[in-house]
């Protein structure tokens, strides 16, 4: 693999409070000189990146119910359609992992369903994010199985928000999520990837997408 075609796994994320607009214009103009699959951003840059990246192949990404993921379904599809109509054209869900764990999946069945139709009614797809270091293995596979029958395009390991995390994502959770979807979902691995060797050996596993800050160091290992 080179460095391109490395690049083209790679959503170059910059989620941190307090960044500016000319910050994320910047960072845009960077990953598209890089060729990123897409830059990921918070909701309220999303008219900065669709300017910064405009005519370019790399995506405007944004979060929804970051990161914690407990707003109720109208509230995500609300949100959703807002980022699309400024021009989101990829969609990071956070799943409601209460919901999950308390099985209660009728509360995840009616977001994704809400979102997953917003988003594709406007060519966008849906990334759903599971947040896999607070759940058991079994839970990732029924977290897996709902994201498939209700038509999520890529299943995302985790947020990364170290802090409320007990760990990073790991190759095991790639593993898992590949074993549990068909060949034709794919699957984002995020948190705690910050190297080349880290990188490969998420792609190794099944990864088809890449969701990391340090995307520059990522390609430059190479």
């Amino acid at each position: 693999m080179n460095r391109n075609e490395l690049a083209r796994y790679i959503d170059q994320t910059t989620l941190k409070p307090g960044m500016n607009h000319d910050y994320v214009a910047k960072f845009c103009r960077n990953a598209k000189e890089n060729h990123f699959a897409s830059v990921c951003i918070l909701p309220n840059m999303i008219e900065t990146a669709a300017e910064a990246l405009k005519d370019s192949d790399t995506k405007v990404c944004t979060v929804i119910s970051f990161p914690l993921g407990f707003d109720w379904p109208d509230v995500k599809i609300h949100e959703t359609e807002d980022a699309l109509d400024k021009g989101a054209q990829e969609i990071d869900l956070v799943m409601n992992v209460s919901a999950l764990k308390s099985e209660r999946y009728d509360i995840i069945i009616e977001e994704l369903d809400g979102v997953v139709k917003a988003s594709h009614a406007r060519g966008a797809i849906v990334k759903l994010i599971i947040e896999t270091p607070l759940l058991t293995n079994d839970q990732i596979v029924k977290a897996c199985g709902l994201a498939e029958q209700h038509g999520v395009d890529i299943v995302k390991t985790s947020t990364g928000f170290s802090a409320m995390l007990p760990r990073s994502t790991s190759v095991d959770d790639v593993k898992l999520i590949r074993s549990s979807v068909k060949p034709e979902t794919g699957i984002k691995a995020a948190g705690g990837i910050r190297t080349t060797a880290d990188t490969l050996a998420m792609i190794e596993a099944g990864a088809t997408r890449i969701g990391a800050s340090a995307g520059e160091e990522i390609i430059g290992g190479l």
